[in-house]
């Protein structure tokens, strides 16, 4: 089928790939020009700007799938789609937008008469160029006009239409949640190894978890992986970005009023990554250097 990619990131560009592969004629747009010259390299046909971009086959209903980063980037894409595609087609956000943004989308396009399906894309990189994982949401009907798409993009068994507007990017979101929690468990695992008394290869360790153990996964593969090329972990600041789904995750859990504890324990930990001044903890040494006489460390 006809396809318009808007975004040529790490995602966007193996996505790319992906759907040249399985034989859909790509029309492509992203600001970066290197990034489109690799999308024509791949076999799509970029455009030199997004005017050209939403003229081609504009006399057609086309589907579009953006591959943005959420927040301002993403909503002004939307606006832009708004004013101009037409009525009955089709736009697709796969990247990682909260959920409530995606059910404010959904409204704002069918106004104007577009359709609109929020997907959340599992899989990292490489999944998005040899089989991602999916979740859908959106009206059931636009989603089985396009599902031989998730067909084609996925693994077998790795797509899910989930069910109205924002229901695929919640799922993504708790998703993502679930994944903080699992590497923060992987990474304090290897801590304790690495601090043992025991003289462990730990790339044989993460080998050895991943073959038949109940904690073998892709994510012990990457730590193999990682601890194959770089053993010690050199040249690594250890600080550990946050990109938000953790975050609304959280905020979901406080709104229902549920518990979950090991997701947001990972989140704060990753934001005490992030604190270089240590502010905080250069007040608790000055406390416990009042009331005991601690020796308060210096940098």
């Amino acid at each position: 089928m006809k396809i318009k990619i808007i975004g040529l990131g790490k995602m966007g560009l193996n996505l790319v790939s992906n759907l040249v592969r399985n034989d859909h004629d790509v029309v492509c747009y992203d600001i970066n020009e290197e990034s489109r010259k690799a999308a024509k390299e791949l076999g799509a046909n970029p455009t030199e700007d997004l005017v050209s971009f939403f003229n081609v086959n504009k006399e057609e209903n086309n589907t579009y799938w953006m591959m943005l980063p959420s927040g301002k980037v993403t909503e002004e894409m939307i606006l832009s789609c708004r004013a101009n595609l037409k009525i009955g087609d089709i736009l697709i956000d796969g990247g990682n937008s909260k959920f409530a943004d995606s059910i404010h989308h959904y409204h704002l396009l069918k106004e104007k008469g577009i359709h609109f399906l929020d997907v959340g894309t599992s899989g990292g990189m490489s999944g998005a160029r040899d089989g991602a994982c999916m979740m859908v949401g959106g009206d059931p009907a636009i989603f089985t006009k396009v599902e031989n798409l998730f067909k084609d993009l996925c693994v077998d068994k790795g797509y899910l239409y989930c069910g109205q507007a924002g229901s695929g990017h919640y799922l993504k979101m708790v998703h993502n949640g679930i994944e903080y929690g699992m590497m923060q468990a992987i990474g304090e695992g290897f801590n304790l190894l690495h601090h043992s008394r025991y003289d462990y290869n730990l790339e044989e360790v993460a080998r050895v978890f991943n073959n038949g153990s109940v904690v073998r996964s892709w994510l012990m593969e990457l730590t193999e992986k990682a601890l194959q090329e770089n053993p010690r972990m050199e040249g690594i600041s250890g600080q550990v970005p946050s990109s938000g789904e953790g975050k609304w995750t959280v905020e979901e859990m406080l709104e229902l009023g549920q518990s979950a504890p090991v997701i947001t324990q990972s989140l704060l930990t990753r934001y005490a990554s992030m604190d270089e001044e240590k502010y905080g903890e250069k007040v608790i040494a000055s406390l416990r250097n009042q009331f005991g006489g601690h020796v308060i460390p210096k940098e």
